[in-house]
Order: C-alpha cells, then sequence, then structure tokens
C-alpha cells in the first residue's frame, strides 16, 4: 500500500506566482471594488496579512476612544488658539479642529463626488481605466495600492489621488462630473492648509509666514480612499501602519468614525 506524501510548504511557495497575481489585479483595471463586484468571497492571497492576530482591530465595544484634542480656529482669542495649537502638536502630533470654514455642503459634495467615482464600474473604457496608473508624473491618476508591487500585503483600498498643487490638473484630467466639486473644496482646503500653517509657525515661536516663506504650503495632494466590503475582514487590513510623506495631512472624517 502506498501513499503521495504532502507538497512541501517551499513546494508550495514556489507554486505561488505573486507578481502575476498583481498584475492580474492591475489588469483590471477596476480595484478592490471590481472584486467585490464580480462577487468574491475569499481574500486573493496578495491581500492577505502574513499574521491576522497581530493586525490592529477596532476597539472593543463600550471601550471610551482617546479624547483627541480639539481646537477651534474661529475663536474670538487668536493667542489662545495658537497655544492650543501648540499644546496638541507637541503633545499629541495631531488635532481636531473646528470653525476651519469649509462649508459642510461642499465637503459632503466632494465625498459624494469621490463615492460615486469609486462605486461605478471599471473595466476596459471605463473613466475608472482612463485613469489608472502609477505614473508618479501624472496630477490625476486612480490605483489599488500606490506600493502595489512593493510592499509585503496589499491594503483592500483603492485611492483616487489629486495633486491641485503647485501645478493643477487641466479639467480634462479630472474624472467627469467631480471637477467643480473636487476643485471647490481644493480651494476651501488651501486656506484651512494656510491657516494651520500660521499656527504652527507661531506655535514654533517663529513668524507667522515662517514655514510659507520655506514653501512647505507650496504642495497639495487630495487623497479619495475607497474601502468596500470585504468578504473576510479578519484576514485583510485596509490601511497599514504608516507614516504620511507631506508636511501636514488634513483628515475629512466621515461617518465611519476613528481616523
Amino acid at each position: 500500500m502506498s501513499s503521495a506524501s504532502a507538497p512541501s510548504p517551499a513546494a508550495g511557495a514556489a507554486a505561488y506566482d505573486r507578481v502575476a497575481e498583481l498584475r492580474a489585479l492591475d489588469a483590471t483595471f477596476a480595484g478592490v471594488r471590481g472584486l467585490v463586484a464580480s462577487g468574491a468571497t475569499r481574500v486573493p492571497r496578495i491581500f492577505r496579512v502574513p499574521d491576522p492576530e497581530q493586525s490592529p482591530r477596532p476597539s472593543a465595544p463600550g471601550q471610551q476612544p482617546p479624547c483627541i484634542p480639539t481646537v477651534d480656529l474661529a475663536a474670538a482669542d487668536h493667542e489662545a488658539v495658537a497655544a492650543a495649537v501648540r499644546r496638541a502638536a507637541a503633545e499629541w502630533g495631531l488635532f481636531l479642529v473646528t470653525g476651519h470654514g469649509v462649508p459642510g455642503e461642499v465637503a459632503a459634495a466632494a465625498l459624494g463626488a469621490a463615492r460615486a467615482f469609486h462605486d461605478a464600474d471599471g473595466g476596459e473604457g471605463s473613466e475608472k481605466a482612463r485613469l489608472y496608473t502609477r505614473d508618479l508624473a501624472k496630477a490625476v491618476k486612480y490605483n489599488c495600492n500606490f506600493d502595489l508591487y512593493e510592499s509585503s500585503v496589499a491594503n483592500w483600498r483603492d485611492t483616487l489621488y489629486l495633486r491641485i498643487a503647485p501645478n493643477p490638473p487641466a479639467d480634462g484630467e479630472m474624472p467627469e462630473n467631480c471637477r467643480d466639486a473636487f476643485f471647490d473644496y481644493a480651494r476651501h482646503t488651501k486656506r484651512l492648509l494656510d491657516t494651520l500653517y500660521g499656527l504652527l509657525s507661531e506655535a514654533l515661536g517663529l513668524a507667522p509666514t515662517y514655514l510659507a516663506d520655506m514653501e512647505c504650503n507650496k504642495g497639495q495632494m487630495i487623497l479619495f480612499h475607497y474601502y468596500p466590503p470585504c468578504p473576510e475582514p479578519e484576514l485583510a487590513i485596509g490601511t497599514t501602519r504608516h507614516s504620511d510623506s507631506g508636511f501636514l495631512t488634513v483628515l475629512l472624517q466621515d461617518d465611519t468614525g476613528g481616523l
């Protein structure tokens, strides 16, 4: 009586072509949303975290989140506002802002436009296919994971990138039906960024224009991330731990909560 031995782990690893799977995903021009739309019931191997037990998880029910400091930028006492920014930046590295001057309807319009773009079908001939690229020089681009071929595990996430400054994209480069909403949101957030750069300069004991004079506010990028429902959420992760490469990040929170 004979029996076949199970394939060795090394043989299994050799049979798995990760690059081919990554290229196959790229070739759909539809990202993670395309996987979900196709009815996928399993998380592809490229998205599976090596050790799910080590992945960050949401807080347990009833557990109170940390109380992030809030700064009202519209407060009358400017010195108090600058002092609040100084404390929050030094002790936390982040803070929630109110009185920021970005109208709720402007933010809602931008989020709605981005959601409509991400919810649309991809594939050949689609708006997503037109914008799908990994060319860093492009002012407007859409793809699944900017570091898809470098990272050890892919995030369950698609992203629409807009480089607004110093050289804004032409109207024709923007996604259809999104141009006005995105440009309007960019104008308002640019004013907010200028305010924050001034306050951070003062928090450092410098002239209000110091960081602007260094051209720290010269660039502006807007990223619209999209996290479609995951069939096996315990095996994947939306965003791995990281540090943003820009000088300052302004995050528009939605009803999902968290950061």
